[in-house]
């Protein structure tokens, strides 16, 4: 059966959790959400506070942790597999960028320090994050010297970096992508390539090739910096950028607040009816943390924060389930 709607709940939040922010990173590790980096004030990382949220008493609790912490970030991602999450890149305070690699085991709540230096992927920010049940995903982003369209391979069991073939000239380097593993290929949707772009590419893993796809259906217009996730064979987007504003990072762009599901079997879009009316909807905006998990044991996105189109960051929570 076609996808055709999706559901937002908006959830409440007990405690006192990270406030309002954008550029940050979270990740889902059973029914908790873990936060980490982000801007209030644009390009100055808040904090380095591993804020936790309970999907279940819907109430923020900051981590008490030891080992390799990070300092403070923007431009950050994370990803978990199993019982650990793994961050990597974003930029500093004085808007550097970076390529340290870290793993949090969230059963001690221990951070490491993996690799860092001339091992694994070059300093960046604004790229993306996915994972597979071994290997963590890296994909493109803003690089000391321009925007990148690379892809590297984190073997969390070989505890070894793997680079891929580059995108290539048809793939350009870009942040704010879409990223998402689907078929059992790598798939790049969109990002901000110099301009909002509206191109897909993907990676077969097996053959170790790239492919630029020709979509079809109720294709999105051209954005960067929207949430998004892949359940089965459906990668969900949803919001973004869709203009970018005169001022850059400084200001706020033109954002959508709309959803759409694109069929990796199909290559079609579709456009979501997901009640963008209703109070549970999060609306226009970018810049999200986002991360899929499970609620209520139905697989969706969670949302957390960004940036709105009056330029303020906000600090809300929602969850995407889509519907069949």
């Amino acid at each position: 059966m076609a996808v055709a709607e999706g559901k937002w709940v908006k959830l409440e939040q007990n405690g006192k959790g990270p406030g309002a922010r954008s550029s940050h990173a979270i990740a889902i590790v059973g029914h908790k959400v873990y936060a980490f980096g982000g801007e209030f004030t644009p390009r100055v990382p808040v904090d380095n506070k591993l804020h936790v949220f309970d999907l279940q008493t819907l109430t923020w609790t900051v981590a008490e942790v030891s080992g390799d912490i990070p300092p403070p970030r923007v431009g950050v991602t994370m990803v978990a597999i199993g019982d650990t999450i793994y961050v990597f890149g974003g930029r500093d305070s004085e808007h550097k960028e970076l390529n340290e690699f870290y793993s949090f085991d969230t059963k001690n709540n221990k951070w490491a320090l993996i690799s860092s230096g001339d091992t694994g992927p070059p300093h960046r920010s604004y790229h993306s994050i996915i994972a597979d049940d071994r290997h963590v995903f890296i994909f493109g982003g803003c690089g000391v010297s321009g925007r990148l369209n690379d892809l590297w391979a984190f073997d969390v069991v070989d505890n070894m970096w793997l680079q891929f073939p580059s995108a290539g000239e048809n793939c350009k380097g870009r942040g704010g992508t879409g990223l998402a593993v689907a078929q059992e290929k790598i798939w790049v949707v969109y990002g901000f390539a110099g301009a909002e772009a509206d191109d897909v590419h993907c990676f077969d893993l097996a053959q170790k090739r790239w492919a630029q796809v020709e979509t079809t259906g109720e294709k999105p217009t051209a954005r960067s910096v929207f949430s998004s996730v892949a359940i089965g064979k459906h990668i969900f987007i949803c919001g973004g950028e869709i203009d970018p504003s005169d001022q850059g990072h400084l200001g706020a762009g033109k954002f959508s607040g709309e959803a759409y599901a694109l069929d990796t079997e199909t290559l079609a879009w579709k456009r979501l009816d997901d009640k963008p009316d209703s109070s549970d909807h999060p609306g226009p905006r970018g810049w999200c943390a986002f991360a899929g998990g499970q609620r209520d044991g139905k697989e969706g996105l969670l949302v957390y924060g960004g940036n709105s189109p009056s330029n303020d960051r906000l600090d809300d929570i929602f969850f995407f389930t889509p519907l069949s």
